[in-house]
């Protein structure tokens, strides 16, 4: 279990070409925030999408992200979870860029108290739908089989399922917000299971864009839940421009906005 006196946290990220200014920011998030901790953890979706780390080797744009990720890991211990968008991040990329894979969920150990991290996904299980396809596409054999497609091929199936994906939701948020928000966020009786299997109090994950805090309980378990926000720079005319990371350390922990820092 991975121990440390001090972290940040960041997920939701979604770092592609067409997102420049939510891109800068994590550059200089790395650069300039990162130097006093001993530890960062990203929670996963750290791209838009993934589809293999050769198609990686040969984006530019990726590239320098990788750059920028050896840079992190070279002066801070750096550890990742497989998002829903890029859990084909492989073995290569991982190497290269010198962060540490963990398994989803993951218990560590930051500033003394034993915390949960989860990207978040799997928590939300009212939306039977996705799980049913989560499990099909985690599974080592069809992920062999499509990293084996031409990538042209693997990235017009990202381009498809991303479009089908946001169109979908976007039709819920707009004629069934109440079913759109029930299905898009994690679940108590998830997140109970989860506190119990770990046998902890504290939860931290992403995943559903809805940062905040919970004091949560079912039964006799009561744990506190920790919700990351995404990174949205771009895109000022849909949404409020949002960053930031939540802070661990001896004096507490706190969400640093990274929007009025730059």
């Amino acid at each position: 279990m991975p121990e440390h006196t001090s972290a940040l946290l960041i997920s939701d990220l979604h770092l592609t070409p067409s997102m420049p200014l939510t891109a800068q920011r994590f550059f200089d998030f790395v650069e300039k925030e990162t130097n006093d901790v001993e530890s960062v953890f990203i929670l996963g979706d750290l791209f838009e999408y993934w589809v293999g780390d050769d198609a990686g080797a040969r984006s530019p744009f990726q590239q320098e992200v990788l750059r920028a990720l050896f840079a992190l890991s070279s002066k801070t211990k750096t550890y990742y979870i497989h998002g829903n968008r890029d859990f084909l991040i492989g073995q290569d990329f991982l190497k290269r860029s010198g962060m540490q894979l963990l398994p989803d969920p993951s218990k560590v150990m930051i500033a003394g108290d034993e915390w949960v991290i989860s990207h978040g996904d799997a928590l939300c299980t009212n939306d039977l739908s996705y799980q049913v396809f989560r499990t099909w596409v985690r599974k080592p054999w069809l992920q062999k089989l499509f990293l084996r497609l031409p990538l042209d091929w693997r990235r017009g199936i990202a381009r498809t399922l991303r479009s089908n994906s946001t169109a979908k939701y976007e039709r819920a948020a707009r004629y069934t917000p109440d079913v759109a928000r029930y299905k898009g966020d994690v679940t108590l009786v998830a997140c109970a299971n989860l506190m119990g299997v770990y046998g902890s109090e504290r939860l931290i994950h992403g995943h559903t864009h809805l940062p905040a805090r919970h004091h949560e309980s079912m039964g006799s378990k009561e744990w506190q839940r920790y919700v990351l926000s995404d990174w949205d720079l771009d895109h000022p005319e849909t949404v409020l421009p949002k960053a930031s990371a939540l802070r661990i350390d001896l004096h507490g922990v706190r969400y640093i906005d990274l929007v009025k820092s730059t």
